[in-house]
């Protein structure tokens, strides 16, 4: 039986069973440390099925075990073209570089890096999951010798195990990351906690976030499909962004519209101002776009947003075979015509009397004004202050 046994049959089973990627790894290094095997550092990434993010991945030093992510834009930069991971995930077998004497100006910086850092010797191996994707590993050691024969034997050896106890949890983090990225955050928690059955649902106390690009239409029929699809790109991250970082979650793209919900956690004043923050930050990087865009001829454009608060459903609905998670209640319906009086009253934000009663800024009245499906007007207010 080799020694290597059993730290295999660890990861196939209490490893695995943990569910937690950083025992895993930090458990298996041990492992291997224990062994013999003159391990400085570790790094075993994952491969996400995700349009935002590459992989993730833990790195393992005697002092710590962390993890890290790597966005898509890295597969586009000098990161990974050349790089050892980028070698065994193509090739599929394993890379390894003695350090010590390794002529660095034609090698990937990579080595220089580890090098400097004290290392003698470099292993990349590839694991392999069951859908057919290739993982990266990859593994130093400061020792003089480097890894002997011996110790590339366990890595070897366990790998396949490793991969076993890894596989489930990096589906787990893709399928999350792809909820979270098509449907929301909220949604994606609601899904992942099994709320999934059509009818199911909850009430909360909300802010309600609409933004609508105008001049679409005209656009849509006068731009080429690239110019569009490129400003369309723009106009999303302006206003998603900011409602992302102020706490917010964005359930639909509705065309050229934005549907956003801000939460009301215990405090009406906290999802008013944050949606409200949420919108003049937005607006703050619509000027910013438009300047720049004067400077380069590129046509500017314009969106507006309407807010409200209250009471709204939160869950599944849609037929026997397709559902979806989304919000509805007067307040998604207010919040949608107050944003198409924006276009009536020359404004580009406005809030209801709900939301403008939880603001500690100045606001200012433009009146009651008539709303489809409402059977009396409503006061809305332009805010003229950032929400404390």
């Amino acid at each position: 039986m080799s020694e290597i046994d059993d730290l295999n049959r660890w990861l196939i089973s209490e490893g695995r069973l943990l569910g937690d990627e950083i025992a895993i790894v930090k458990g298996y290094c041990e492992g291997l440390v224990q062994l013999g095997v003159p391990l400085a550092r570790a790094r075993i990434a994952q491969n996400y099925s995700n349009p935002l993010l590459s992989a993730w991945g833990i790195i393992w030093t005697p002092d710590e075990t962390r993890r890290y992510t790597v966005a898509t834009t890295v597969l586009s930069t000098s990161a990974w073209h050349g790089s050892p991971f980028e070698y065994i995930v193509t090739n599929r077998r394993p890379l390894r570089k003695r350090l010590l004497g390794l002529d660095f100006a034609v090698e990937h910086s990579v080595y220089a890096e580890l090098a400097e850092a004290g290392a003698t010797d470099f292993l990349a191996i590839p694991l392999e999951h069951g859908n057919g994707s290739v993982q990266g590993t990859s593994y130093t050691s400061n020792a003089e010798a480097g890894f002997s024969d011996r110790d590339i034997g366990y890595l070897e050896d366990s790998r396949f195990a490793l991969a076993a106890a890894l596989e489930p949890i990096a589906m787990r983090h893709s399928q999350k990351s792809l909820l979270q990225t098509y449907l929301g955050h909220g949604p994606a928690e609601e899904i992942g906690q099994g709320h999934i059955k059509r009818g199911e649902h909850k009430s909360v106390s909300a802010a309600i976030l609409f933004a609508d690009l105008r001049g679409f239409t005209a656009k849509s029929e006068a731009w080429p499909e690239t110019q569009l699809l490129d400003m369309m790109g723009d106009y999303f991250e302006m206003v998603v962004t900011p409602i992302q970082q102020a706490g917010g979650d964005v359930l639909k793209f509705m065309g050229d519209g934005i549907l956003a919900i801000f939460e009301n956690e215990g405090s009406a004043k906290t999802s008013c101002r944050a949606a409200v923050a949420a919108a003049q930050q937005s607006l703050a990087n619509l000027e910013d776009y438009n300047q720049a865009s004067a400077k380069t001829g590129r046509e500017p454009i314009e969106f507006v947003i309407g807010i409200d608060f209250g009471q709204v459903t939160f869950g599944n609905i849609g037929s026997p075979d397709r559902l979806d998670f989304t919000v509805v209640g007067q307040a998604v319906n207010v919040a949608s015509r107050v944003q198409g009086l924006c276009k009536d009253l020359g404004e580009t934000t406005l809030i209801t009397a709900n939301v403008a009663s939880h603001l500690d800024a100045a606001v200012q009245s433009l009146g009651h004004h008539s709303v489809r499906g409402l059977p009396q007007g409503i006061e809305v207010f332009r805010p003229t202050g950032a929400p404390a």
